[in-house]
């Protein structure tokens, strides 16, 4: 028989915090909170109705500060050890779950085969009501039921400072309580006293040092912060559910979506990028669907569109907050149904075998908010979230980067001899700040080794970037000195002058017409493209999704101008050609 209130309180809650206070990691933590709690769901389930029908199977933390997964802890009743999040069926719960967990901070109780999701608040609506509907989700009710779990309980892990750091779902398997109330309510408030203390250690607490992970051609630098992501990440990678990656631009999106791909059960057949940046706004049905001859002005031939292309594989959609909302009305049909109509194909649909992966660098959540994004979209995406650290929150990688990307531009430029970058130079490189992150990096470099080169063109032998090398490379992307504008505009047009007359022929005067993608350039690098456009005066572009055309025109004459003067690239070549680095 279970203690009473008061005595279980008095028993268990010194021996859990001298616990979790002995604790060095988060899955020393995780193992020990969830003993405890399935020990008291299997107290619960001995003293009700269910005792000789019922079986409590497992608990499992998901750890997801700032709507992200971070890590994945689970125990099976009657084990030890964590279990391998890794192998077997994924233990992944309901999106709608964690959705009513962070609506209504409480848990809530799931109820897998009926597909209800019913909020512990009082009042609270079950799924159903249109501010919750979702857990009709066939993959969700077959991922539970794959490992035997009929009724499951999801607690929301609250901070001291309020903020919801994750969930932890206890499972049980009863047939004969289905469609009734099962011992969750019952057990909540134990629960959930269990969850509260935990939480800080199970949101604070390290990860266990992990193998250093295996680099390959699609991540071929992995520091600390990303070693300890890529263990989830290779769980939601054997998923065909939706993976959405956020993080800053020039961070490495793309690259994690296609290692994603290569470690996934589809990675035999197509990998397609879709993004959006690039697309105008009329035609991003069009690039994602595909069209018929004759669908619009412009369609002399049939298309295939991104997912068709993708069949088999997985489609990756970079920037999914430049999706207009008619476009994501059609995106959320595709999600919902799995099919799809190519633009001006008359009757009938075509079935959609593809995966998909989302990348963003907005707050969709904001973006909900505003207006701008549809939620049930949201919903939709936001199934297995991760976050991409931005280059600053990776500084041990900065060097290695940096090397992997001389090796690759000294490879274009000379498969012979070899290149590296001196210890002075990786410290210089890691004290400075990268907005661009991987993008911006990648240029630093390609401008530094232009810089080596011209020596290594007269000393020979292996070519070095030193010190020197960056910090001139780094002066492109520092400030004129706190000038006032005009005399700033004064200097640069003496400069141009100068550099004519040194020549002894004429600079072309059309080369001054580059100044306006410089100015261009800084502000995206500053701000991000479409704020660098609206600050300068050109939302309409932004707005009619034509501002990738106006940047490409601008940049190419900044690009005249450094070939003019005798430099390799300019400083925003990346812009013109941002797929390559990141």
């Amino acid at each position: 028989m279970a203690p009473d209130g008061g005595e279980w309180m008095h028993q268990e809650m010194p021996q859990l915090m001298s616990a979790l206070r002995g604790a060095k990691d988060f899955e020393t933590a995780a193992a020990t909170t969830l003993k405890r709690m399935l020990a008291v769901a299997q107290d619960a389930v001995a003293s009700s109705r269910y005792a000789a029908r019922a079986r409590v199977l497992r608990g499992i933390v998901h750890l997801r500060p700032g709507e992200a997964y971070r890590r994945l802890a689970a125990l099976d009743v009657g084990s030890a050890e964590i279990t391998d999040a890794s192998v077997g069926t994924p233990f992944f719960t309901s999106a709608t779950a964690w959705r009513a967990v962070v609506e209504h901070r409480c848990a809530v109780s799931i109820d897998v085969n009926v597909g209800t999701v019913q909020p512990h608040a009082p009042d609270a609506p079950v799924t159903g009501d249109p501010g919750l509907a979702g857990f009709h989700s066939n993959e969700s009710r077959q991922r539970f039921l794959g490992r035997h779990a009929t009724h499951v309980c999801v607690l929301p892990l609250r901070t001291p400072g309020g903020s919801i750091e994750g969930m932890i779902s206890v499972e049980a398997d009863c047939l004969a309580a289905m469609g009734q109330e099962f011992v969750w309510r019952e057990a909540g408030d134990q629960l959930q006293l269990l969850a509260d203390v935990a939480a800080p250690y199970l949101a604070g607490l390290p990860q266990r040092p992990v193998a250093t992970p295996e680099v390959d051609e699609f991540l071929p630098v992995v520091g600390r912060s990303m070693a300890e992501l890529l263990p989830i990440l290779r769980v939601f990678a054997l998923q065909d559910e939706t993976i959405l990656i956020s993080g800053a631009t020039g961070a490495g999106k793309s690259r994690l979506a296609r290692w994603c791909h290569e470690r996934s059960n589809r990675r035999a057949k197509p990998f397609e990028t879709l993004d959006l940046v690039t697309v105008p706004e009329d035609l991003q049905m069009a690039e994602l669907f595909g069209w018929k001859k004759g669908a619009f002005t412009g369609a002399v031939r049939d298309a295939p569109g991104s997912v068709a292309r993708a069949d088999g594989g997985t489609l990756f959609i970079d920037e999914i907050d430049k999706l207009s909302l008619k476009a994501q009305a059609g995106l959320l049909h595709l999600l919902e149904s799995r099919s799809y109509r190519p633009l001006g194909e008359g009757t009938g649909e075509r079935q959609a075998d593809v995966r998909f992966i989302i990348g963003t660098n907005a707050d969709l959540h904001a973006e909900v908010r505003a207006g701008r994004f549809r939620e049930d979209l949201y919903y939709r995406v936001n199934v297995l979230p991760v976050r991409m650290p931005a280059l600053q929150e990776r500084q041990d990688e900065i060097p290695l980067w940096a090397q992997y990307m001389v090796n690759r531009r000294h490879r274009e430029r000379s498969p012979e001899g070899s290149a590296r970058v001196t210890q002075d130079a990786e410290r210089l490189l890691v004290g400075g700040t990268w907005p661009g992150n991987l993008r911006q990096l990648d240029n630093i470099v390609r401008r530094a080794y232009t810089l080596a080169m011209v020596e290594h063109a007269v000393s020979g032998g292996e070519l070095v970037l030193h010190e020197k090398h960056v910090a001139r490379a780094l002066d492109y992307e520092q400030a004129p000195g706190g000038k006032p504008l005009p005399e700033a505009l004064r200097a640069a047009a003496q400069a141009f002058v100068a550099e004519a007359r040194r020549r002894n022929a004429p600079l072309d005067l059309d080369l001054a017409d580059a100044f306006r993608g410089l100015v261009l350039g800084v502000a995206i690098r500053q701000v991000g493209r479409d704020d660098g456009f609206k600050l300068l005066g050109r939302e309409s572009l932004v707005k009619n999704r034509n501002h990738h055309k106006a940047l490409k025109r601008e940049l190419e004459k900044v690009e005249a101008l450094y070939k003019a003067l005798g430099e390799d690239a300019s400083p925003f070549a990346d812009l013109l050609s941002e797929d390559e680095a990141a």
